[in-house]
């Protein structure tokens, strides 16, 4: 078995006969399957011993894909029972993306040898298993030289020809999986996540959504169904796989494992959308810090082989490990952004305590993301905070004064918007900027009146202000984007009023934040809330 590595191949052909009939030999003996994984220059680089149904295909770290459409290894293994190429066969060559794929088979007794080839071809949907017909050996003609050059060109043509968004940087699958809610909820959640990527300017090429009856421990979803999304990844072009789902240190690596594809899950989506967004100081920490707790729990290390020389008690044992001075080193970074993060809180809550003593009411506006909260703090106070129709488009917190007749103002907030599942990690590192609406008289509730969810979405931010323990805040709740509405989205809202009749509801009001005019009931209401004194005075004239 050893002397099999110090063959060589000649380049133009993929298998000689003479290290077919070897195979073939060994095989038979040993009554296993046997492998060899060959690079275009005619080398054996691995050899693979299996059992009677199938090889086990190792870690190919010499040979990773990166970029490249195809891994410049081509498999050649025997089958016991002269049957031709499996299933699994096919799913080894569409995910690890060998050159070709060789089934060498053979009758005990006889010293014909047959073979069948299969290999990866263009298609409209980027590439797919191609399966040739069982020839005699001696009959194959191929020539490696200029057939698998030819067949990477097609590959990478087909994978540059495949449309894609403008200004992608990524190309990804996105993946739900659970086991509670109605198949309508999995739906929103998957628009979310579609939404979520497009901030992140990753192009969803393909959606996955399954509701097991229990979840996968390993893989969140079944193993199976596993390797068809790895299969049609690589098949679209895709770069990375993204999870709806948080996903635990082991399912990751687990995923990964069968695939060198980037993998994701929704948290870390929406902690790199944060990164890309902040702008101060106070933004940045928060994020990193969000990102380090994040990333603590999921770092992982090959053992002691990456330990260092010294260490320990009198300098003897292996030391401190890779993954160990990895670990500390994050540690330290959260406890040092941690006393940053504090001292900026200190300076925030000197600001607050001027506002408060100078008895200038304070306003948040909080809401979905998305739902239009600076653009009505623009409509409200001609600012020009950035706005943008994407999920997080502003992070970072804007004050700003706004005017009411008889030189009266009120001190306005704009907050980061909430959306479902928002990482714990990310909530405890924004409970510093959340803290601005601690001393705010009133909660402006923005609602995206056009979404046909928005029920669901005053309820998850509801949820996460009783999680900050904000709930008993007054609220006034603002139907957003009143242009956008039909008639039968109208009524909906309308029922909704009428249902929910509450004080928490019952003086809501609605606008277009794109439309100074349509904003004036929602002035007279913040002007009746504050200055009550205004309306009694009109009464009693009257």
């Amino acid at each position: 078995m050893e002397r099999l590595y110090r063959r060589r191949v000649p380049v133009a052909e993929f298998c000689s006969h003479e290290l077919a009939t070897r195979l073939v030999e060994l095989s038979s003996d040993l009554r296993r399957q046997i492998g060899i994984l060959v690079n275009r220059a005619g080398i054996v680089e691995y050899v693979i011993v299996g059992d009677e149904k199938g090889v086990v295909i190792p870690e190919l770290r010499d040979y990773p894909l990166g970029k490249k459409v195809m891994r410049g290894l081509r498999l050649i293994h025997t089958h016991l029972k002269n049957e031709p190429v499996s299933e699994d066969d096919l799913t080894d060559l569409s995910l690890l993306r060998f050159d070709l794929l060789a089934a060498l088979l053979y009758t005990t007794g006889k010293s014909q040898i047959y073979a069948q080839l299969a290999w990866l071809s263009p298609d409209q949907r980027g590439a797919s298993t191609t399966l040739d017909p069982i020839i005699a050996l001696e009959r194959l003609d191929l020539d490696c030289i200029y057939v698998i050059p030819e067949l990477e060109a097609d590959l990478e043509k087909a994978a540059l020809a495949a449309p894609r968004a403008k200004d992608a940087l990524e190309r990804a699958i996105l993946i739900s999986v659970t086991t509670s809610g109605t198949r309508q909820d999995a739906e929103d959640s998957m628009a979310e996540l579609r939404e979520l990527s497009r901030t992140a300017q990753v192009e969803a090429l393909d959606e996955f959504i399954q509701r097991p009856k229990t979840l996968n421990p390993r893989f969140l979803m079944g193993e199976g169904m596993m390797r068809d999304v790895v299969i049609r990844a690589m098949q679209r072009g895709a770069s990375m796989l993204i999870f709806d789902q948080e996903l635990t240190p082991a399912q990751i690596r687990s995923v990964s494992a069968m695939t060198e594809l980037k993998v994701i899950d929704r948290s870390q989506l929406i902690l790199d959308i944060f990164a890309r967004r902040a702008k101060t100081l106070d933004g940045k920490v928060q994020v990193e810090l969000a990102q380090l707790k994040y990333l603590l729990p999921r770092l992982s290390g090959r053992g002691v082989q990456m330990s260092r020389l010294m260490g320990g008690i009198g300098g003897r044992g292996p030391g401190e490990t890779k993954l160990e001075t990895d670990r500390r080193r994050v540690r330290d970074r959260i406890t040092s952004l941690e006393r940053e993060l504090k001292d900026l809180s200190q300076g925030r809550d000197q600001r607050r305590k001027q506002r408060v003593k100078a008895g200038v009411p304070i306003i948040s506006i909080v809401g979905y993301t998305n739902a239009g909260k600076s653009t009505l703090l623009n409509a409200l106070t001609k600012s020009d905070v950035f706005t943008e129709d994407l999920l997080f488009a502003t992070l970072d917190t804007s004050s700003r004064r706004l005017r009411f007749p008889r030189e009266r103002e009120v001190i306005i907030t704009d907050t980061v918007g909430f959306i479902r599942s928002l990482p714990k990690s990310l909530l405890g590192a924004f409970k510093a900027t959340l803290e601005e609406m601690r001393d705010a008289d009133l909660l402006l509730h923005v609602v995206d009146a056009s979404h046909p969810r928005f029920e669901d979405q005053i309820a998850q931010v509801r949820a996460i202000l009783a999680e900050l323990e904000l709930g008993d805040k007054q609220e006034l709740l603002v139907f957003n984007k009143a242009d956008l509405l039909d008639d039968m989205r109208k009524k909906d809202m309308v029922a909704f009023l009428k249902v929910r009749q509450s004080s928490r509801t019952q003086n809501s009001v609605t606008v277009s934040a794109r439309d100074r005019k349509s904003l004036k009931p929602l002035m007279d209401e913040l002007q009746r809330r504050f200055w009550p004194e205004d309306e009694d005075a009109t009464q009693t004239a009257l």
